[in-house]
């Protein structure tokens, strides 16, 4: 049935080729009240220049393009006179329609002359790229308290500005392609020639120009719609709006990728342990850096298995109580009536609409509402005896515990998996929470990245690639780049000269 789609739209692009002409473009153009055409000569119209004035620059057609075609108006005969008059790099002289549509939609001004024979028309690129762009570029989402707080913008021209300034070398290459049928969206694919492997690079280029979308809107889609496995809960790229982080990714050999309108940049291939990687990380000690990291990743153990531990043992397990914990177990539940997997998935569920309500408010609102709303509910559901004040405690530490994963899509994902824990935990107790454990483990082996695994470098076991991962490692240790991505160039950079023997030449 695919295939079929795909031949009907190819063959639909080549009827419309054929069918399309200037004056077609034109008139179709001339619907839109953003569409301007007009000649610089009044009593000799042979000159028409048209473009959109929402796409345009229109101060420097109005004081640059137009007086120089006024005051070099003998010398042109043709719309190819014009090229070597004017003073813009980015000129084109054409016949073919279907370029001078895509160059209109662009933010390219058309010249052409009207009734010419030779049907030559001049194509210039005025486009305002950041007409309509944000330029605060702040770090909202991904917030470090030591370290750069600039992040990527929406405009794709900032963006690769920003990462060339960063990474002033050659090596770092820029390919571009087209994908939208309606949006023709401006992707680009960003790497380091030399250090990526050509494969990783090959297999994210065949895969964008495989795509048959319409609209691109964010790089999210990109995302799902390029993943080696779009059935799971777990991002299998990484996206992120730090410029630090997105060149440490390609420093280390992996591909990124740029969406024209997303300030989130897509890289791979990711594993699970780089979502547990904060920027943050590397600006501390690297005992700090470790200490925080493994906070993390227990951190997001306890909120998976917590509440679904706590229905467990009151529904299935009371020998493993202690004798110390049973009185305030018993007088906590003494007067709830449900049992305790209902009062655990009511927390939950008020959790995430809290979650979600807060984050959809405004700021200064959204904040108000998380802890009044907080406290009040769940004050309310201990002294209403919906809940016992043991379990609104687990419940509370399980969110805040989801909180600490730096990447927001993977919080998410975490807080899915607790709802079939709970469930599981309740029908089979400790056993159902191994089986449900079990599968995840299972479908997580699985997964890969661009083809690479995503548990690496747990599976495939690989010990060298342990020195950033679990723990972060001191700088003397991490002068390689991770074996698993296969990079050309292996070594990042040449420890320095021990600071002892240097003290010592001193002496």
């Amino acid at each position: 049935m695919s295939f079929k789609f795909v031949k009907y739209i190819k063959s639909d692009n080549k009827a419309k080729n054929e069918s399309q002409s200037l004056k077609t473009i034109f008139q179709q153009a001339s619907k839109s009240s953003d569409f301007h055409q007009f000649s610089p000569f009044k009593e000799r119209d042979t000159i028409i220049i048209s473009y959109y004035k929402s796409l345009v620059d229109t101060k420097i057609i109005n004081y640059l393009l137009i007086p120089n075609i006024q005051e070099h108006f003998e010398k042109i005969k043709e719309p190819s006179d014009i090229k070597n008059l004017i003073p813009f790099d980015e000129v084109l002289v054409t016949s073919d329609p279907i370029e001078v549509e895509k160059k209109l939609t662009k933010g390219y001004v058309i010249i052409h002359f009207k009734g010419s024979e030779t049907q030559e028309i001049l194509t210039i690129n005025i486009q305002d790229d950041n007409l309509g762009y944000r330029t605060n570029n702040e770090t909202e989402n991904e917030f470090s308290v030591i370290g750069p707080k600039v992040g990527f913008v929406e405009s794709i021209a900032v963006n690769i500005h920003l990462l060339r300034k960063r990474m002033a070398d050659t090596k770092l290459v820029f390919e571009e392609i087209k994908i939208g049928s309606l949006s023709k969206s401006e992707i680009v694919i960003a790497y380091l020639d030399g250090i990526t492997n050509p494969q990783y690079i090959e297999t994210v280029r065949q895969r964008l120009n495989d795509i048959n979308f319409d609209v691109v809107f964010d790089s999210s889609q990109l995302e799902q719609i390029i993943s080696d496995n779009s059935n799971t809960p777990f991002p299998i790229f990484l996206s992120t709006e730090r410029i630090d982080r997105v060149v440490y990714a390609m420093i280390s050999g992996q591909v990124a990728i740029l969406s024209n309108g997303s300030p989130y940049i897509v890289t791979g291939p990711s594993t699970l342990l780089d979502f547990f990687v904060s920027p943050e990380d590397y600006y501390l000690s690297w005992i700090l850096g470790s200490f925080f990291r493994i906070i993390r990743i227990f951190s997001v153990l306890f909120s998976m298995f917590s509440t679904a531990i706590y229905v467990a043992i009151l529904t299935f397990h009371y020998e493993v109580i202690p004798n110390d914990l049973l009185e305030p177990l018993i007088s906590s539940r003494a007067h709830v009536p449900f049992p305790p997997v209902i009062e655990a998935i009511f927390l939950e569920i008020t959790i995430e609409l809290l979650r979600e309500a807060g984050a959809r408010l405004p700021t200064k609102i959204g904040q108000t509402l998380g802890i009044v709303g907080g406290i009040v509910i769940g004050q309310a559901s201990v002294q209403a005896a919906l809940t016992s004040n043991i379990l609104l405690i687990i419940v509370s530490l399980s969110a805040l515990a989801s909180f600490t994963t730096p990447i927001y899509k993977m919080s998410n994902a975490i807080r899915l998996l607790r709802f079939p824990f709970i469930l599981a935990a309740a029908t089979l107790g400790g056993f159902g929470i191994i089986i449900v454990f079990a599968l995840l483990l299972s479908h997580l082996l699985k997964l890969k990245s661009l083809g690479n695994p995503y548990m690496v470098p747990l599976f495939p076991f690989r010990v060298k690639d342990f020195k950033d991962s679990f723990i972060r490692s001191s700088y003397q240790l991490t002068t390689n780049r991770s074996k698993f991505l296969r990079p050309l160039l292996p070594s990042r950079y040449t420890p320095s000269q021990d600071k002892d023997d240097k003290n010592d030449d001193w002496s």
